[in-house]
C-alpha cells in the first residue's frame, strides 16, 4: 500500500528519524509535516505547514486530508510539569490532533510514539506514566481503522540526524553493551521508524507495540 503520511514531531529527534526512514522509503509517496517550527527541508515528497497552536488546528483542516497514515512523533517530557500541565500538553493535544485527523481520515492508522513502562490501568503511582496510559486507551476509541501505541525503550540515534538530543554524545557509546545485556530493552531508532511504517503499510496483530515487537516489525 503507498502511504501519504502525516508526521509530527519532525524538528525532535524521533520524529526526524522517522523522517528520514519515510524519505527513503518507496511505499511513501507524500509526507506532510505538521510543525510548530520549520524543519526545513526541500524535497519532491514533502509539505510542511506551521502551526503554532495544536490544541485548535480548525485553522488547517483542509491541509491535512487526503493521508491514510499518521506518524504522532510530537511530545513533552515530564521533568518540572505537574500532572495538569503535563496531561494538557500529552493527553488533551494529542487527542485534539487525532480527533481531527478521524474526522477528515477515516482510512488512516494513527500510530503514536508512547513510552516503555506506560501504565494501561491509568492507577500506577507514576504521573507519566498514567497519563500517557490514558492517552493510549482513548486513542484506541477513536475512528481510526487502526491504532498502534508504540512503547520503544532506549533508542539509539540516527546517524546525521540534526535534532539528535546532546545527551546522546555521552552516553551513544554504551549502546553495543545495552543491546547485549538488555537485547529486548533497546533499539535503534531507525528499528523504530521502519516498524512504524510496515505497521502501516501491512497491519500488525498488535495495538501496543512493545521493544520486542518494535525489533520483529523491523525485520519484516
Amino acid at each position: 500500500m503507498k502511504l501519504k503520511v502525516i508526521i509530527t514531531g519532525s524538528t525532535g529527534m524521533v520524529g526526524e528519524g522517522v523522517l528520514l526512514e519515510c524519505l527513503e522509503d518507496p511505499n511513501v509517496e507524500k509526507i506532510l509535516l505538521l510543525n510548530r517550527k520549520p524543519y526545513g527541508i526541500s524535497h519532491p515528497k514533502v509539505e510542511e505547514v506551521l502551526h503554532s497552536d495544536f490544541s485548535d488546528i480548525s485553522a488547517i483542516k483542509d491541509k491535512l486530508k487526503g493521508y491514510n497514515a499518521c506518524f504522532f512523533c510530537s511530545g513533552v517530557s515530564s521533568i518540572g510539569l505537574n500532572e495538569e500541565e503535563f496531561f494538557k500538553l500529552t493527553h488533551t493535544l494529542t487527542l485534539h490532533v487525532a480527533s481531527t485527523l478521524a474526522s477528515l481520515n477515516p482510512n488512516m492508522s494513527f500510530s503514536y510514539i508512547s513510552g516503555a513502562g506506560t501504565d494501561s490501568t491509568e492507577k500506577g503511582k507514576t504521573m507519566w506514566a498514567r497519563v500517557k496510559g490514558k492517552t493510549e486507551n482513548d486513542l484506541l476509541k477513536l475512528p481510526f481503522a487502526k491504532v498502534y501505541n508504540f512503547r520503544p525503550g532506549y533508542m539509539h540515534p540516527t546517524p546525521g540526524a540534526k535534532n539528535t538530543l546532546s545527551a546522546y554524545k555521552y552516553i551513544g557509546w554504551s549502546f553495543p553493551i545495552l543491546r547485549t545485556i538488555f537485547p529486548k530493552r533497546v533499539s535503534t531508532l531507525k528499528q523504530l521508524a521502519v516498524a512504524m511504517l510496515r505497521a502501516s503499510e501491512n497491519g500488525f496483530n498488535k495495538n501496543t507495540v512493545e521493544v520486542e515487537d518494535i525489533l520483529e516489525l523491523s525485520k519484516s
